[in-house]
C-alpha cells in the first residue's frame, strides 16, 4: 500500500454556519459547497475548497452522532481526522490490520461524503490523528 494525496482536513464544528462564516469572512475562501446530511454517519458536512486540498466541515447530525464525543472534549471544535486518497480501498484495509493497526467499525468499508468508500484507522496506531483513507474520487 501506498498513500496517497492529501484529500482533505475533516473538522468538528458545533456550527457549519459559524465555520463557514470564519473561512469565508478571516480566510477568504470563495469556493464553500452546500452543507448536507450524511444520516448513516451521524453528521452534517460542507466542504470548503482550497487551491490544493479541501477542510471537510463536520457537525453532529442527531444524539448518536460520534462527533458529540469529541465536542464534548472540545467545545469550539477542532482538526478531527487527516484524508488520504488510497488507489484501492480493500487493500488499504487489509494492508493496515497487517501491520496491526485498528481499523473502526470492523473494517467494513462505507461510503463516505465524497461518494466513495472510505475508512478510519484508529489514533492510536496513527501517532494520535485519526486518519481517514479514501479511495481515489473520480473527479
Amino acid at each position: 500500500m501506498q498513500i496517497g494525496k492529501l484529500n482533505h482536513v475533516g473538522v468538528a464544528t458545533p456550527s457549519i454556519e459559524d465555520s463557514v462564516k470564519l473561512y469565508r469572512d478571516l480566510l477568504g475562501a470563495t469556493k464553500i459547497h452546500d452543507a448536507f446530511d450524511l444520516p448513516e454517519q451521524g453528521v452534517r458536512v460542507c466542504f470548503v475548497d482550497l487551491p490544493n486540498s479541501q477542510i471537510e466541515l463536520i457537525e453532529p447530525l442527531g444524539a448518536d452522532s460520534p462527533v458529540l464525543a469529541f465536542l464534548a472534549k472540545n467545545p469550539k471544535g477542532g482538526q478531527h481526522h487527516v484524508c488520504f486518497e488510497v488507489p484501492d480501498i480493500l487493500a488499504a484495509r487489509d494492508w493496515m490490520v497487517s501491520k496491526g493497526a485498528t481499523v473502526l467499525r470492523g473494517g467494513e468499508p462505507r461510503i463516505g461524503a465524497h461518494g466513495v468508500p472510505v475508512i478510519f484507522v484508529h489514533p492510536k496506531d496513527m501517532g494520535g490523528v485519526l486518519v481517514e483513507l479514501m479511495a481515489e474520487p473520480n473527479h
